[in-house]
């Protein structure tokens, strides 16, 4: 007979290891320094911040928001495989058990971003509203865990709804009411908020009553949206290692392979164009790349300490110098490449050329960002420092991880 429980601890005892190996290699030694030292910088600026923090700043929208957003954002795990179409289809009475666990296992590995966003509000709400003490925000957290259960419970039963329109509009709706609950929470305006959750609800309830006149799970739609989650993970996980279960995504984006792929049609120029169209059009480096250096042009808008700003530019350029290593074994699948008549070298230069190009655009971008506020003496350093550190360092690490 078959057992949902046992299966469930299989299931999850595989795709624990599976994920548990991928971030061992997100999580090396260079990003936790990076990330800790970026966190660092974030927080101390976040408390001079709020140090002076403005009496009309509309700090119960910005909690409001993000607690709506924590608690709408419930997507549930299942777990499932395209195979499952097949062999689970008719066992599907009795998943009861599985599908209890992964819904429990789905609010459980949320948990560390209601903490999270809890811990990094805490200080604006307690700046905005001093006079208040540290249980109403508990309770406002406890609150917040109740709605998102309730969420991810209502998401797990619109996942039998195969009208898009209709899972959009109830996502539109149950945001706006967890957003209104808690900025009426936040205000202290009890009667407001009692409203807003009777009518969250019964957006609740009907949501049931729709789920339950379906005749039975889309198990095409739930292993669609597993699937797309974890090719999600794996893309991440590809920055930083090799990750075989990938699947390339192609993107046309015609107008921009002229502009960034045009070079010259020789033997020597191969490599060049292959990474170019590459970065261009597969999987998402461009995308990437492209918020590195907005997250790194805002830092120079707002943080206020030069040598701060100049510091956490040259990160972001380290940043994005390092996910582009990840071009190199980007076609390791494709045989074609062991054929081209070309030496390893070729193929090396190649993409040490292009990832140089990359950080001298960006370091460019980011000496314009301190000519735009001003920072002329920034901009100078911006530009030296970072040229510095694309000529010197940037050629000298690509070298030792490729012989690695």
């Amino acid at each position: 007979m078959f057992d949902s429980q046992a299966f469930f601890k299989r299931r999850f005892s595989a795709h624990m290891k599976e994920t548990s190996r991928y971030l061992r290699y997100i999580f090396n030694g260079h990003i936790a320094v990076a990330m800790l030292f970026f966190i660092s910088a974030a927080a101390y600026y976040y408390q001079q911040w709020l140090a002076v923090l403005p009496e009309d700043f509309p700090a119960a929208w910005i909690i409001g928001i993000a607690f709506g957003l924590i608690a709408s954002y419930s997507p549930v795990r299942t777990l499932l495989k395209e195979p499952d179409l097949v062999f689970l289809i008719a066992a599907e009475h009795r998943m009861g058990l599985y599908f209890r666990n992964v819904l429990l296992y789905s609010f459980i590995i949320q948990l560390y971003i209601v903490l999270f966003v809890s811990a990094a509000l805490g200080p604006l709400y307690f700046a905005a509203y001093p006079e208040r003490s540290g249980s109403m925000y508990l309770m406002t957290i406890l609150v917040l865990l109740v709605f998102k259960g309730w969420n991810l419970l209502a998401n797990w039963w619109m996942l039998r709804i195969r009208d898009k329109s209709i899972r959009t509009i109830d996502t539109i709706t149950r945001f706006m009411l967890n957003g209104a609950t808690f900025y009426f929470l936040i205000i202290g305006n009890m009667p407001l908020a009692t409203i807003s959750t009777v009518l969250f609800v019964a957006v609740f309830l009907y949501d049931l009553s729709l789920a339950r006149k379906q005749a039975g799970l889309a198990w095409d739609f739930l292993i669609e949206k597993e699937q797309s989650r974890m090719q999600a993970f794996y893309r991440l996980a590809n920055m930083f290692t090799d990750v075989p279960h990938l699947k390339n995504r192609v993107r046309k984006r015609s107008w921009l392979v002229r502009l960034i792929a045009n070079v010259p049609f020789e033997k020597a120029s191969t490599y060049d164009y292959l990474y170019r169209l590459t970065f261009v059009r597969s999987g998402d480096y461009l995308g990437m790349y492209i918020r590195l250096v907005v997250i790194g042009a805002l830092i120079i808008f707002y943080v206020p300490n030069l040598w701060m700003q100049v510091l956490l530019a040259l990160l972001f350029i380290y940043m994005s110098s390092f996910q582009m290593m990840t071009l190199y074994q980007h076609h390791r699948t494709i045989m074609w490449l062991d054929l081209y008549p070309l030496d390893q070298s070729v193929r090396q230069h190649a993409l040490k050329k292009w990832i140089l190009l990359l950080a001298t655009v960006q370091t460019v971008l980011f000496s314009l960002a301190f000519v735009l506020v001003q920072a002329y003496a920034g901009s100078v350093i911006i530009f030296v420092s970072g040229m510095a550190f694309n000529f010197t360092f940037i050629p000298t690490y690509i070298r030792r991880k490729l012989a690695a």
